[in-house]
């Protein structure tokens, strides 16, 4: 099986979709459920918009506090999650470290829960 990118934890997605008719290695499958569980909280998928909305694209622990209305320590843990599943960046910049999307891991995503059929449809419009 082909794999897609390497997060900073060292786990790796699989290219294969679990919807592509072939049943997926348990291996497989708990690598993207890892990356999955990442997305599957309000407050993450939330700092992922907030993210993607900020006019550079990036943002710093200071930027989400208030918009989350939660503490500085709990913002970190859940960029820290993200971050290792490889949805985030994380570039250190002084004493602030700013958070950018990986478009391509956030793609890859996408394209792996896509039914093949619907994922050729897509590309073809």
């Amino acid at each position: 099986m082909a794999y897609v990118g390497n997060t900073s934890a060292g786990m790796t997605r699989p290219q294969v979709s679990p919807l592509a008719g072939e049943p997926i290695k348990r291996a497989d499958a708990e690598r993207l459920a890892g990356v999955l569980k990442a997305f599957a909280d309000p407050a993450r998928l939330r700092l992922l918009s907030l993210i993607q909305s900020a006019p550079e694209g990036e943002a710093s622990v200071s930027d989400l506090t208030a918009p989350l209305g939660l503490s500085q320590p709990t913002v970190s843990h859940h960029l820290r999650i993200l971050t290792e599943a490889g949805l985030l960046e994380r570039e250190k910049r002084g004493v602030w470290a700013y958070y950018r999307l990986v478009p391509s891991a956030i793609a890859t995503i996408a394209d792996l829960l896509t039914p093949p059929r619907k994922r050729s449809a897509r590309k073809t419009r």
